[in-house]
């Protein structure tokens, strides 16, 4: 009996596991570009998110500094309106004293007891007492102070009130003080310094002993080779010298006339011994010359304030008066 044949072994399934391989590759590769192409799209939304993110910061920036902006114009506002307040709280404490002083004074003239009348009359005779004194110690107005005080005389006559008889008597001597002062000293002295400036001006130069008709022929022969002068004196012969020597003497005088305008003694006084000075070099010792010398010590002499002992004593009076 035979045996059968044994069947065939079938050969190996290469080209199945190419295509697994093929497969494989294939899924790996698919795997691959689609995590890729997820990263990318990740990337980009990450990137819009920080773009986005950037954006809003800076509008948080600029939403901050607007806010800032808005807080300083707050603040300013904020310290105006406390410095007008500050301002409006000061006039309305004005405001109330002003009331309050009103106040008063209607209070005082409606009191039976001062009478209105007679109260506005006491303020204006005290006005023009105080300005007739000012005028007369500030500005030496003489005349406006006897002006003044006797506004504050006629004013005064208008009160009956018997309390006051002594006071229209101090106002009385005062202002016979006043009269009895008649010029002001300043004003004097410089019509004086003025009066001397032209007489000085227009007083010939005394002719010298060597020149008079009576004296000798032989004098009167040498006298233009030979000058007989004291040697103590500088006196000024030349025209040069002379025209210098009478300018500084009016310039003197117009120094002193300037320091009794200001009422500086000291400087009338140092002026007028310049003048004095240029005097002497001038004119020779003559009659003429020591009665100029005079006059001119006459007026340095002379005082440039008022000296009046009663000046104010009315004006104290009246106030001791009306604070009782």
């Amino acid at each position: 009996m035979s045996t059968p044949d044994p069947a065939p072994v079938p050969a190996p399934a290469r080209r199945s596991y190419a295509w697994a391989w093929l497969l494989l590759v294939v899924a790996l590769g698919g795997a691959g570009v689609y995590g890729w192409m997820q990263w990318q799209a990740r990337a980009e939304r990450e990137r819009e998110a920080a773009a986005d993110a950037g954006q809003r910061l800076d509008a948080v920036d600029n939403r901050i500094d607007a806010i800032r902006r808005d807080q300083r114009a707050q603040l300013q506002r904020l310290q105006q309106a406390d410095a007008t307040n500050r301002v409006l709280r000061d006039e309305l404490l004005g405001l109330g004293q002003r009331s309050a002083l009103i106040e008063d004074t209607v209070s005082r003239l409606a009191d039976p007891d001062l009478h209105g009348a007679q109260a506005l009359r006491l303020d204006e005779t005290e006005l023009l007492l105080s300005l007739g004194q000012q005028r007369l110690v500030i500005a030496g107005d003489l005349e406006g102070a006897r002006r003044a005080y006797a506004l504050a005389g006629h004013v005064l006559d208008g009160i009956d009130d018997p309390a006051y008889l002594s006071l229209r008597q101090t106002l009385q001597q005062e202002r016979a003080g006043l009269d009895a002062l008649g010029t002001e000293p300043r004003v004097k002295a410089m019509a004086e310094l003025d009066a001397l400036a032209q007489s000085i001006r227009i007083t010939p130069v005394e002719p010298t002993a060597a020149t008079t008709p009576d004296a000798p022929w032989w004098r009167r022969a040498f006298a233009s080779l030979i000058d007989v002068r004291p040697s103590d004196r500088a006196i000024a012969v030349q025209p040069a010298d002379r025209i210098a020597a009478a300018n500084g003497l009016q310039l003197e005088i117009s120094l002193a006339r300037a320091a009794a305008e200001r009422r500086d003694e000291a400087g009338f006084r140092t002026a007028l011994q310049r003048a004095d000075a240029w005097m002497t070099r001038l004119w020779p010792e003559s009659p003429m010359l020591r009665e100029q010398r005079a006059r001119l010590q006459a007026i340095a002499a002379r005082p440039l304030s008022l000296a009046l002992p009663t000046l104010g004593s009315t004006l104290q009076q009246l106030r001791q008066l009306r604070t009782h």
